[in-house]
């Protein structure tokens, strides 16, 4: 018998959600809806994630916008 997560996010990495989150809003809509200043000066995959993986609850907030957009 094999177990499975009831985490939703399970399997899924921060660059996977936060490039989802980009096609859905673009950066424009990303930095709208999170205020955070890697989303709206400059913004790149990878200088946010450098950011994100720093920051705990900036990373919570997209974790639950991700969330929510999938709903």
């Amino acid at each position: 018998m094999t177990k499975t997560s009831n985490d939703p996010l399970h399997g899924k990495t921060l660059q996977s959600i936060l490039e989802d989150l980009v096609d859905v809003y673009g950066w424009k809509g990303l930095s709208e809806r999170i205020r955070i200043k890697c989303f709206a000066n400059d913004p790149s995959i990878s200088s946010s994630l450098v950011f994100l993986r720093k920051t705990p609850w900036a990373r919570q907030k997209v974790e639950k916008l991700y969330l929510w957009t999938k709903r």
